[in-house]
């Protein structure tokens, strides 16, 4: 088993992402047999494919180094590392842009999301995005891939290219890339906005105030979740009862994701108590379990030099695992690939 998964270098993470994906990603590291491996990458190629500084950008991606090790990934035990170190990243790409076909690009919603009116104005690496997707995982033979349900078409495009490749130039008992699974694990959670319940906890939401960053303090959380937005109803006694509430539903989810319980046990406990009754014991668990996360992020965010070899050690292992793959896939089209 081969799990890898990435994320982009944009902003400082917050607590939908540990929730939502890094949680797993963890306990995903933890699980793993002999033998099995869980490679996760800083997505610096993508990030690209929008405007963006490139002195923010660097600093961003040592940032998030920094932000996974503290949330408990392993450089010893996975492979960290990003994408601009491994250039088989960018090589395969192109070479699966032989086989991507336009309508496919064309049906994928994330480009006429991030691209809007102006799909015109928008970048090629905006639109050739999901090649390079294909890549990051078809790389390293991936079996398995952590998806959400935003990413479940970028996947299955992912897929479709690996079939068509082996199809038109690998023969049947000897294929050149591996057909990844998606794994949504039953508990992730989506965590929404403190400030509209109906939108995502979002790196790129213009108000601080909308999220939980994994490096603010027990202040700031507590400020924070004592002005999230809810309803003026006390809280129901069953999950029934949080229907047309998406504020309320939301910090209910977000207690329940941290405490290990679900929903219905969440409400039986606070069932009938008003939020100014439930954001301070809300505030008071995050704070709990967000406390040693931000002083490990603090510290480690310092360490430039530390950061800087956790990615080199990792660039250097992915690339050995990368290898293999990129020479099949050019010798099966025919070219050379150059040797150093």
């Amino acid at each position: 088993m081969r799990v890898v998964s990435g994320i982009q270098p944009t902003g400082s993470l917050h607590l939908g992402n540990y929730l939502g994906a890094i949680r797993n990603w963890v306990r995903m590291q933890d699980a793993m047999e002999e033998g099995s491996e869980c490679l996760f990458f800083l997505a610096d190629l993508h990030a690209i494919s929008m405007q963006h500084d490139p002195k923010e950008l660097h600093s961003a991606t040592l940032e998030m180094v920094a932000a996974l090790v503290a949330c408990g990934i392993d450089p010893d035990r996975s492979v960290l590392f990003n994408q601009a170190q491994v250039p088989a990243h960018a090589e395969l790409q192109w070479l699966l842009n032989g086989t991507a076909r336009m309508g496919w690009l064309n049906r994928m919603t994330q480009f006429k999301d991030k691209s809007g009116k102006n799909r015109e104005g928008a970048s090629v690496a905006l639109f050739t995005y999901p090649v390079l997707q294909a890549a990051d995982v078809l790389l390293y033979q991936a079996t398995h891939v952590p998806v959400g349900e935003d990413q479940k078409q970028h996947l299955e495009l992912a897929r479709d290219i690996a079939q068509k490749f082996n199809n038109d130039f690998a023969s049947e008992d000897a294929p050149v890339f591996t057909l990844p699974e998606p794994i949504t694990p039953p508990e992730a959670a989506r965590i929404m906005s403190l400030r509209d319940g109906t939108a995502k906890m979002s790196k790129s939401d213009p108000s601080d105030m909308s999220r939980i960053n994994l490096a603010d303090d027990a202040d700031t959380v507590m400020k924070k979740v004592k002005k999230a937005k809810t309803d003026p109803e006390p809280l129901p006694s069953e999950a029934a009862g949080l229907a047309g509430r998406p504020e309320a539903l939301n910090l209910v989810s977000i207690y329940a994701a941290l405490s290990g319980a679900n929903v219905d046990g969440v409400l039986a406990e606070f069932g009938g108590q008003g939020f100014g009754g439930f954001k301070p014991a809300l505030g008071e668990l995050m704070v709990e379990a967000l406390a040693p996360i931000s002083q490990r992020f603090v510290e480690l965010k310092q360490d430039r030099e530390a950061l800087d070899a956790i990615l080199a050690k990792g660039a250097w292992r992915a690339r050995q695992h990368a290898g293999p793959t990129l020479d099949a896939a050019y010798e099966a089209l025919g070219l050379v690939r150059a040797r150093d």
